[in-house]
């Protein structure tokens, strides 16, 4: 704990992308370990800020599949802050055929977390070439997902918000399933028409494909891990492992639980609206 303590963050101002990268490096190259904490005995619920009182630094979290990517790709644009995504950054690694790119491969095709200390590199390299472009602000996704991991984070910067995006199982599967890639562009798409009824008082969800344009449609391909045994495999991980890093956001009064209505088209303008960012749409919109 003595380490961590070089890192703590400031009460007044965030550390910069550069002082992240290398706290951030210093524990994926460190052996000492930190002690899980226990059960939180407090747990407070999300209090709406103006958006002018947020320094944009956000987690985004929830299941394998859920839209964290879409949801925090489309909020990195509406605000102007970088969408750094840890399993982009791994999947670039593995493309790259650096010397990391079998191991990763064995890890992401099996379903299992990566460790600590690749995603540690791989976030501390991605945050200093952010810096060096004059980036500043983010928004997470992907990460953390232990509640070490968390520690860590909290440990060298100051999350302001942390949106835990949800979505019922059976409906996580079938996107997952219907998530698809093009080859040549690199465009996220799905092809999945979801419509399934709603349960145990659950509204019915529904949701459209999200498809390429016509160039993009035969050079589109399914990810090596969008497999049925896999996605499962994944959502039982994240149910084992990193579930506990909601209770950990929650405790300090930073968690948003925002459950997906059904597609884009639905889920957008009320989630602009729960982030109080609803007026920022309407003044964009007034403005074009």
């Amino acid at each position: 704990m003595a380490a961590l303590a070089r890192f703590t963050k400031s009460s007044s101002l965030s550390l910069s992308f550069s002082s992240i990268a290398k706290a951030l490096y210093f524990y994926s190259s460190s052996s000492a370990a930190i002690a899980e904490s226990n059960p939180y005995s407090q747990i407070n619920n999300f209090t709406r800020k103006d958006p002018k009182d947020w320094n944009v630094q956000w987690v985004f979290l929830g299941c394998p599949g859920v839209g964290k990517g879409t949801y925090a790709g489309r909020l990195s644009k509406f605000l102007g802050v970088p969408h750094i995504a840890t399993g982009d950054l791994v999947r670039e690694e593995l493309a790259s055929s650096g010397p990391m790119s079998n191991q990763l491969a064995e890890i992401v095709n099996q379903g299992k977390l990566v460790s600590d200390e690749i995603i540690f590199n791989l976030l501390s390299k991605r945050l200093e070439a952010g810096e060096a472009k004059g980036e500043s602000g983010f928004i997470l996704d992907g990460f953390p997902r232990t509640v070490k991991q968390a520690e860590i984070l909290e440990g060298v910067t100051d999350i302001d918000l942390v949106v835990n995006l949800k979505l019922r199982e059976d409906v996580l599967l079938e996107k997952c399933l219907g998530r698809r890639i093009c080859s040549q562009c690199g465009g996220n798409f799905n092809v999945a028409s979801i419509n399934v009824k709603g349960k145990n008082g659950n509204p019915d969800v529904s949701m459209a494909p999200l498809l390429p344009p016509s160039h993009c449609m035969s050079k589109l391909i399914t990810r090596a891990d969008d497999t049925e045994e896999v996605v499962k495999a994944r959502l039982r991980v994240y149910n084992e492992k990193s579930q506990p890093v909601e209770d950990f956001y929650r405790s300090q009064g930073k968690l948003l639980e925002f459950d997906l209505p059904g597609g884009i088209t639905e889920s957008w303008p009320k989630l602009l609206e729960a982030l109080n960012l609803d007026d920022c749409e309407e003044k964009q919109s007034a403005a074009a």
